[in-house]
């Protein structure tokens, strides 16, 4: 049976992000009912551990300074395979995958590797020092491990012309979970009462931390114009460190215009907001595979502006407007041409939206895709 082979997911961190969310979300979708799943951490357990405790997961933590290995993490690693010996390793985001093929080593016996990268790599200039030698370690390793997941088609390719190994490669997307996230008119209610929005006005969502590949000052420049242009348009974002105490975001709210701008911080109750929400925007510049957001807003119904990176075209389909990234002229058109279409087209698309990903990224399909990638590998006759 297959719930008693031990598969070890290895992760970065535990932060709320992307990765850490699509972990815990195939874990609570099932695959924790189908292996023995045990979960570590490179960093801490950030917001995600507890959650993920809360299933059942054991997590551990190595406690390395961002993502630095030092020798006693290294040692502390070595206890833990040796307690575990896992069935096979999963590895989360270039770090975790490093980690895992070390794993690797630390077995008494012979063990797949599966990694897992969850974002797109259109710059490797972009990202930082220490994170570019990661992705080229990973690129010379890639080869040695037994399938790589990618969570984005456009990821995979990018990653195959960067040099890694194509004939180990598999897209699986993110699976949505369509309980949590679905149109809830009590929530929409009360999220606008609370925030005390008047119950007619239009409302444009924006869900993501505030970091730059997140584009929140190409969405706020957009925001700013269309609040000038349409009085009962209000605007709400969420994410960490998305505050107008953020001098990075403040400077481009007018003080006149801040009562219609709702900078909430990082909350809980996503799909309550998205509710409350006639259109979210995605703005990313860079970086995105399979943005979730994307994913969860049209569950709930909610018509999408999203920029044409990773995978959101594909996400999107005919169930929104996707336009290039970095600008903020194109951004600003596509959600006014969203705005101003009448509410019984804009609510038609909704539900095409929530349609679409039942039929293609509902979560336990994917948990089920999941299962059978492990269970096939496990099974193949070089491990038993």
């Amino acid at each position: 049976m297959s719930h008693h082979y031990v598969t070890l997911h290895i992760i970065t961190g535990l932060s709320t992000g992307g990765a850490e969310r699509a972990l815990y979300n195939l874990l609570q979708g099932g695959l924790n009912t189908q292996f023995n799943s045990q979960v570590i951490s490179l960093i801490d357990k950030g917001t995600m551990g507890e959650k993920i405790e809360k299933l059942g997961v054991p997590v551990i933590t190595l406690d390395m300074p961002a993502g630095r290995p030092t020798l006693a993490s290294i040692f502390k690693l070595r206890r833990i395979i040796k307690d575990l010996q896992p069935d096979l390793i999963q590895g989360w985001m270039y770090h975790g995958n490093l980690v895992a093929t070390l794993a690797r080593f630390f077995c008494s016996k012979k063990v797949p590797v599966i990694w897992n990268v969850r974002q797109s790599l259109y710059q490797i200039e972009k990202e930082k020092r220490l994170t570019r030698w990661v992705i080229k370690a990973n690129r010379l390793l890639s080869k040695s491990v037994d399938k790589l997941l990618y969570n984005s088609q456009l990821s995979r390719e990018q990653h195959e012309a960067f040099g890694f190994a194509s004939e180990k490669g598999q897209v699986i997307p993110n699976g949505i979970n369509c309980q949590q996230f679905s149109y809830s008119a009590k929530a929409r209610e009360q999220v606008r009462a609370e925030l005390d929005m008047p119950s007619e006005s239009l409302v444009v969502g924006h869900v993501a931390r505030f970091h730059p590949m997140k584009g929140h000052a190409s969405f706020l420049q957009a925001a700013v114009s269309l609040a000038e242009k349409y009085p009962d348009v209000h605007f709400m974002l969420s994410g960490r460190e998305v505050t107008l105490t953020n001098p990075a975001l403040k400077q481009h709210v007018p003080p006149e215009l801040e009562n219609r701008f709702y900078l909430l911080g990082e909350r809980r109750d996503i799909s309550d907001l998205m509710s409350a929400m006639d259109i979210l925007c995605s703005s990313s510049g860079w970086g995105e595979a399979f943005p979730n957001v994307l994913g969860e807003a049209i569950a709930v119904g909610v018509p999408c502006v999203a920029t044409d990176v990773g995978d959101s075209a594909l996400i999107v389909g005919e169930c929104g407007c996707v336009v290039k990234p970095g600008d903020s002229a194109v951004l600003e058109a596509g959600i006014e041409s969203l705005l101003i279409m009448p509410e019984s087209e804009r609510k038609h698309l909704g539900e095409q939206g929530r349609q679409r990903i039942e039929d293609n990224f509902t979560l336990s399909v994917i948990v089920e895709r999941y299962a059978e990638r492990y269970k096939s590998i496990i099974s193949d006759k070089r491990y038993n």
